[in-house]
């Protein structure tokens, strides 16, 4: 696969607008700001939230958050996807007759950022994953990856206050998306992935965002063995990924990481002193 199938697009109209203010020195500025906007979703004819996002790919957020929050099974058919942008909805349509509403009232939420939420049956679906036992990552793989991710045009080297989370496969970075919210990053490669048909078996997850219980679940739920961030974790989040059987990586920056789970799967083949 080549790198960046999908890429973010600092420039695309709406993503950012200009603001002025003042700065530390008392003088005028201008800054880009991302925007922010909501979208509600339906399954079928059931509303099932409304969502904050930077409004780009609203088709992949959609599809990925019911596949995440198992409202959208693996096999499931969808027959439509109708997104409005006049009224900020979008209604994903399947074959398979769909009723969450009693499922909708037990939602807990989670430390994400915006709607971030978890089901409490997702927990028990979470003990049933098995993820590739044979993945492996290569230092130099990271030490690639990151510099790539770091280099290429994005909204967070424009204004800042967003979360990204990538796709890759090997040394490559395969789709970068980005939102205000990590969960939502997630849920797009998630769609991203499901209307593709990508096998997760030998892929990596990386995102900017913190390794909590929410980025593991999400994560295994897709089928991805390896999850790494240049930022820190949380105790439950390092739980969950020794429990699922996951390599957990964070605190990525430059030729220095952490491993706290998984670290069968990583081969040191250049280590920050060569």
């Amino acid at each position: 696969m080549k790198e960046f199938t999908l890429a973010p697009d600092p420039h695309h109209a709406g993503l950012s607008r200009d603001v002025d203010g003042i700065d530390q020195d008392g003088n005028q500025t201008t800054i880009s700001v991302v925007t922010e906007q909501p979208l509600t979703l339906y399954l079928n004819g059931q509303e099932i939230l409304t969502m904050m996002t930077i409004g780009d790919y609203p088709e992949l957020l959609a599809v990925g958050y019911l596949l995440n929050q198992h409202m959208l099974l693996e096999d499931d058919e969808i027959t439509a996807i109708e997104h409005d942008e006049d009224i900020s909805t979008i209604v994903v349509r399947t074959k398979r007759k769909t009723d969450y509403e009693e499922k909708l009232k037990k939602k807990t939420q989670t430390s994400g950022c915006a709607q971030g939420t978890v089901f409490g049956d997702i927990m028990e679906e979470f003990e049933t994953i098995s993820l590739n036992p044979d993945a492996l990552v290569k230092t130099s793989w990271l030490y690639q990856l990151q510099k790539k991710i770091n280099t290429v045009p994005s909204l967070y080297l424009k204004a800042g206050a967003i979360h990204g989370c990538v796709l890759c496969q090997h040394d490559k970075p395969l789709v970068y998306v980005e939102d205000v919210g990590r969960h939502n990053a997630v849920d797009k490669i998630a769609g991203y992935m499901f209307l593709n048909k990508i096998s997760p078996h030998d892929k990596l997850f990386y995102t900017t965002g913190r390794l909590t219980s929410e980025m593991v679940i999400k994560t295994a739920k897709m089928g991805i063995p390896i999850l790494a961030s240049r930022s820190g974790f949380t105790a439950w989040g390092v739980d969950l990924a020794k429990q699922v059987g996951m390599t957990l990586i964070g605190r990525l920056r430059g030729k220095r990481f952490t491993i706290l789970a998984g670290k069968e799967r990583v081969e040191f083949d250049l280590t920050g002193n060569k």
